[in-house]
C-alpha cells in the first residue's frame, strides 16, 4: 500500500519545526526514524495532512552520559546510543535493552526520542526509562517542561505530548549504586516483546539497600512494580524473598491476552523473568 498524501516539510531548526506544529496541530505528525511511523502511512492507519522530517534537524542527536544521567537527544540513533562506550559504562543496561530492539539494521534509523513517543506497550525503551525513574523532555513555540514517565506515557500509543509539542530529549538518570538487567521473551529474535523486564538492585553486604521492577508488555504503558521493590528493600534476596516477589509480580498485574500470548502466560512469565533478573543481579554482587 502506499501513504495517504500529505504536505512534507524539512526544517532544518528546532525553532522551524515548532513553528510548523504551532501552525499545523493535531493535522501534523513528525517523523524521526520512521521505523513506527512510515509503516502506520503505508497501512493508512494514521492520515496526517502534513509530514514534519525532523532529519535535518540540528542539535537533537546528541548523548552525553555525565552528571548523574544519560541525556540522549531525540534523534540519537539507537544504534549510537548502543555502541558508546560512555553510555556503557554509566548506565549499561541501556545498551543492553537496545540490543533486543529488533535488528541492528532497524536501530539504525531508530531514534530514541522517537522509540519513547511512540510509546508501545511492548517497546524496551519505555520499561528501562520507568525502571531509573527518568525524565522526557518537551517543547513548544510557547516554551518547554519536563515529564516524569509516568506522567508521560498515558496510554497505549498515547503520551502527555501535546500535539504543538516535541520530545526534544530522554533522561535516563544513574542512580550510584544500582546495577540494573534487562531481558525478555519474544516470538522470535527481533519481534515485539510478549514481556520484558527490568530490573534494579543496589545492596549493601547481604541486605538490599535499593531495587527497581519495571515491565513492559503486560499493560498499556510500562508498569512500575513498587510492592515488590518495597518487599526486597532491607533484606537478602533469599528464596523467600523470590517467593514473595513472584506473588507480588502476579498481584500486581493483568496482563491482556491476544494473538501471541494470554493474559495468565504473560502474568506468569512476568515473574519468571522478574525472578531471574534478581538472581543475576544478586549473585553478581556477591
Amino acid at each position: 500500500m502506499k501513504p495517504p498524501p500529505f504536505r512534507y516539510h524539512d526544517p532544518r531548526t528546532v525553532e522551524e519545526a515548532l513553528g510548523l506544529l504551532a501552525e499545523h496541530g493535531d493535522e501534523a505528525r513528525l517523523l524521526a526514524g520512521g521505523q513506527s511511523l512510515v509503516p502506520l502511512l503505508n497501512l493508512r492507519r494514521v492520515r496526517p495532512r502534513v509530514l514534519i522530517d525532523l532529519n535535518r534537524v540540528e542539535g537533537l542527536d546528541g548523548v552525553d552520559a555525565g552528571a548523574g544521567v544519560v541525556r540522549t537527544g531525540a534523534l540519537a540513533r539507537a544504534v549510537g546510543v548502543e555502541r558508546a562506550p560512555a553510555v556503557a559504562s554509566a548506565l549499561p543496561v541501556l545498551p543492553e535493552a537496545l540490543l533486543h530492539v529488533a535488528y541492528p539494521q532497524v536501530r539504525t534509523r531508530t531514534t530514541i526520542g522517537g522509540n519513547v513517543a511512540h510509546a508501545d506497550p511492548a517497546a524496551e525503551l519505555p520499561a528501562v526509562l520507568a525502571a531509573v525513574g527518568g525524565d522526557v523532555r518537551l517543547r513548544s513555540a510557547g516554551g518547554q517542561r519536563t515529564l516524569g514517565w509516568s506522567a508521560f506515557f498515558s496510554g497505549r500509543h498515547r503520551t502527555a505530548c501535546r500535539p504543538d509539542e516535541m520530545v526534544v530529549a530522554v533522561d535516563f538518570p544513574v542512580a550510584e549504586g544500582f546495577a540494573y538487567t534487562f531481558s525478555e521473551l519474544t516470538p522470535k529474535l527481533g519481534s515485539f516483546a510478549i514481556v520484558g523486564a527490568c530490573v534494579g538492585l543496589s545492596r549493601s553486604g547481604d541486605e538490599v539497600t535499593g531495587a527497581r521492577i519495571a515491565l513492559c508488555g503486560v499493560a498499556d504503558t510500562p508498569v512500575r512494580l513498587q510492592a515488590a521493590e518495597q518487599r526486597l528493600t532491607g533484606g537478602a534476596v533469599d528464596a523467600a524473598a523470590l517467593e514473595d516477589v513472584r506473588a507480588l509480580v502476579a498481584g500486581a498485574i493483568d496482563p491482556p491476552g491476544d494473538l501471541h500470548a494470554p493474559g495468565g502466560y504473560r502474568s506468569h512469565v512476568a515473574g519468571v523473568l522478574v525472578v531471574r533478573g534478581l538472581r543475576r543481579l544478586w549473585g553478581a554482587a556477591a
